[in-house]
């Protein structure tokens, strides 16, 4: 049952990535509090691709989503732009304080702690990023 979504990667299209999202889970039983994480996740990672991996040039992202297994989802992101893996940076020092913290690197910590499993991988010239994540 895998939706796929092809969308610039422009700021101003995240409540169409929300949208298309959460229709995937229109007629699913989710927990509010990982409907809440996922809008966080799908939020932080788009907006990451449209800020940084075209960069000053634009492009596209595709998202798809799918069922994994009984009661998690699959959403995987892709872009064509720089490669980076968001997974290789060191997680920010949660424990300083706003002022002293560098800035950064707090969207890809959230999403490492809402998600069972991440996987990236650079393939065929595009960024993946899979996230998988329980709907409990």
């Amino acid at each position: 049952m895998e939706k796929k979504l092809t969308i610039p990667a422009k700021t101003e299209e995240l409540h169409k990535v929300q949208a298309f999202v959460n229709a995937f889970l229109e007629n699913v039983d989710v927990s509010v509090k990982a409907a809440t994480q996922l809008d966080i996740i799908v939020e932080e990672i788009f907006v990451n691709i449209a800020y940084y991996a075209y960069a000053p040039n634009e492009g596209n992202a595709t998202i798809m989503v799918d069922f994994v297994d009984d009661g998690r989802i699959s959403i995987t992101f892709s872009d064509t732009g720089i490669p980076y893996n968001p997974l290789a940076n060191e997680d920010p020092d949660v424990t300083l304080s706003v002022d002293e913290r560098r800035i950064g690197g707090l969207g890809i910590f959230m999403t490492k702690k809402f998600a069972e499993e991440l996987h990236y991988e650079y393939k065929d010239g595009a960024n993946v990023l899979t996230i998988v994540k329980a709907l409990s």
